[in-house]
């Protein structure tokens, strides 16, 4: 199990209890996906440290 701060993803953070319970494995274990809020997260990015910010608009 990999465990990283929920601070990492904003999109995670933002997201409902719900929305983070629902996600599936893609690439053959390389990342997982949260379709109700449409994010990825690498295993790499969370092996390496590496947060998904926010875009600056």
């Amino acid at each position: 199990m990999v465990s990283v701060p929920l601070s990492w993803s904003w999109r995670l953070s933002d997201a409902t209890p719900g929305q983070r319970t629902n996600y599936e494995i893609i690439g053959d274990g390389q990342g997982v996906h949260w379709p109700d809020v449409d994010e990825d997260l690498s295993v790499d990015g969370m092996f390496h440290g590496i947060p998904a910010y926010r875009l600056k608009s």
